[in-house]
């Protein structure tokens, strides 16, 4: 979910606070070098934003405007308490702009009701007809003749933030020139926070709804908690709770206009979904846009991709760029960032990111300082711990080929020969295959290149693996998987794994001078996995059920990815029918969930074909 967002810019109170190791700054430079004042600017229906303002006390020269619009307070509140730090990076507050934080509609001291992820509206026809696009126009309307600046605004955020950088992109203000949306929400149904592919994500969603719109204090500032959502382990907390009905009672959501209960009450792909996909509204689209993302992002790497695609092809022409890193949610914005879980860089790809390309972005756009010649098309490959530059996403040489499934989990190009071949598993939701080998109340951030060997050992995990590599195979792009499966219930989940093993007695540098190498012999490590809830195989508006040991073609898609296999590794991939409990659990019987009992929850035998007819395959891009 939203949840390092929301965790770390209440704790630190600023951009540079989105994620780990964020520096300890003090409030001395900003004090010494900013006036802060505080505003409520009016927008055309009547309703007050609270809004902060940080100028430079320099008044010899006219600044742009960087602003940024949250849903997570922009405090501290009260004029005589400054934020620690201001922008997107330590470096852009030295540099001086106009650094503009905004309560938006309905949370903290702003006015109005707050709608999670508002329907934009193409055609306004009254000033009553309000969306995050005319918020930010009236806002910076407003700044535009009460601050001393020079013309030009920029907007940025990370995760909501993010989101609302987007939403601002369609009819912008004229004076609105770079935006960069970072990690930005763009559909929750598909693929961001609350669902992926109409499975539900049961931990984020409980931990994170649970203390966001609980009821508001009197002067604005804090929430109260709709209950305390604390324990050690996720994994038998979530199972020893069963059905996930009674959330919608006391002591849990039992506020019917809580967002919880919003969620969960719109369990299909429905109107309440589709007018908060902000991606069919990024049209005509004016201003320069930086779109950054990182590939072990948690919570929003499907809307950092998406928004960039959907600008692409709804805008031709737009100056659009793409940057992914090797980085969690926000971990751009981390003091340094030289590894993750397993992974080495090699080097700090913070200071490349924010120094070359973030910084300059935004001083080119919009303070015409030096160039940006950035390329369409930046992204860290892991695997070789380099980063490449493409002119189109994903590049013209990647090519999807096909991997196929076989008997005895063998994995190979060379499509089946075999008149019946299958494979198969129980999948028992009273014991549920788990997301991660970490015992933890919290998500396990690190799950996204976490070791398999844990899920490999099941007996309701299929893996199929490919012959150790003669020559080094990258991967850029979209992964898609075709699976034909059949089934004795009438539904079930599909989760789909892409696996780098690692060739036996190898090891990588320790990420710390003096410590031991990390032994890596027969890691399996998560490339990029995804789920579908298999009843909207075909629709994710209209949802089928399977009928029993019906062969059907269920086809998941996995977000893009940028990984070489070095030579010598393996490609593996991994099939099962559940996650938990990043994932709620399937009954697998076709039913609303929410409204499930602990009746309807069945055990049931999946079946995966893999012969000549029948042939279940991994679409993975190779990069000739």
């Amino acid at each position: 979910m939203k949840i390092f967002s929301l965790l770390f810019l209440l704790l630190a109170g600023s951009f540079l606070s989105n994620a780990q190791n964020a520096p300890a700054i003090d409030t001395g430079f900003v004090r010494s070098n900013y006036l802060k004042t505080e505003q409520y600017i009016t927008m055309r229906d009547g309703v007050k934003l609270f809004t902060t303002i940080y100028t430079p006390k320099d008044s010899s020269q006219t600044y742009p405007i960087l602003m940024q619009r949250t849903p997570y307070s922009v405090r501290p509140y009260g004029a005589n308490n400054y934020r620690r730090s201001l922008g997107p990076n330590t470096i852009l507050m030295r540099e001086k702009y106009i650094f503009v934080y905004q309560d938006a509609r309905g949370r903290y001291k702003s006015e109005g009701e707050f709608r999670e992820m508002t329907p934009a509206i193409d055609n306004k026809k009254s000033k009553k007809d309000v969306d995050e696009s005319s918020d930010t126009y009236d806002t910076i309307e407003w700044l535009l003749k009460n601050t001393k600046n020079n013309g030009k605004v920029g907007q940025s955020g990370i995760s909501f933030p993010g989101y609302y950088s987007s939403a601002a992109l369609p009819d912008a203000h004229p004076a609105l020139v770079a935006v960069s949306p970072q990690a930005p929400m763009s559909d929750e149904f598909i693929g961001d926070d609350c669902y992926h592919n109409g499975a539900f994500f049961l931990m984020d969603n409980f931990a994170f709804y649970s203390g966001f719109d609980g009821p508001k204090s009197a002067d604005g500032q804090n929430y109260k908690s709709h209950f305390n959502a604390d324990f050690s382990d996720a994994y038998q907390y979530f199972l020893d709770f069963g059905p996930l009905k009674k959330t919608n009672a006391a002591p849990y959501f039992a506020d019917e206009k809580s967002i919880w209960r919003q969620t969960t009450a719109h369990p299909i792909y429905d109107e309440f979904w589709q007018s908060r996909n902000i991606k069919n509204h990024l049209k005509n689209i004016k201003p320069a846009v930086l779109i950054v993302g990182g590939w072990f992002d948690a919570e929003d790497l499907y809307g950092a991709l998406k928004t960039y695609a959907a600008i692409e092809k709804q805008t031709p022409g737009n100056n659009n760029r793409l940057v992914m890193g090797p980085w969690t949610h926000g971990g751009w914005a981390a003091a340094t960032w030289k590894s993750f879980a397993q992974y080495q860089f090699g080097a700090d790809v913070n200071k490349y990111y924010q120094e070359e390309i973030e910084t300059k972005f935004f001083n080119f756009y919009l303070k015409g300082k030096g160039s940006f010649d950035q390329s369409e098309i930046t992204v860290f490959e892991t695997g070789t711990n380099k980063w490449k530059n493409y002119d189109v996403w994903p590049p013209k040489n990647s090519l999807p080929t096909a991997y196929y499934l076989g008997p005895k989990g063998t994995l190979s190009t060379t499509k089946p020969t075999f008149a019946k071949s299958t494979s198969e598993y129980e999948s028992d939701p009273a014991k549920p295959v788990p997301y991660t080998n970490v015992i933890s109340g919290n998500r396990n951030n690190e799950y996204m290149a976490e070791d398999q060997r844990f899920a490999s050992r099941r007996p309701d995990v299929l893996s199929f693996q490919g012959d150790s590599l003669s020559e080094d195979v990258t991967l850029t792009g979209e992964i898609v998987a075709n699976l034909m499966v059949s089934m004795t219930g009438s539904d079930a989940d599909f989760i789909v794994k892409v696996i780098d093993v690692w060739p036996s007695n190898t090891a990588v540098p320790a990420a710390k001078e003096g410590e031991r190498p990390v032994q890596m012999g027969g890691y399996q490590q998560m490339v990029r996995a995804e789920v579908l809830r298999g009843k909207f195989r075909n629709s994710f508006s209209k949802p089928e059920p399977f009928a029993k040991d019906k062969i059907e073609k269920v086809t998941v898609r996995l977000n893009e990815v940028a990984h070489t296999f070095k030579k010598g590794h393996r490609i593996m991939v991994q099939v099962q029918s559940s996650w938990f409990p990043l994932v709620d659990r399937n009954p697998q019987k076709f039913i609303n969930i929410f409204e499930a009992t602990e009746e309807d929850f069945q055990k049931a035998k999946i079946t995966i074909h893999h012969d000549s007819k029948n042939s279940s395959s991994f679409l993975l891009p190779v990069l000739k």
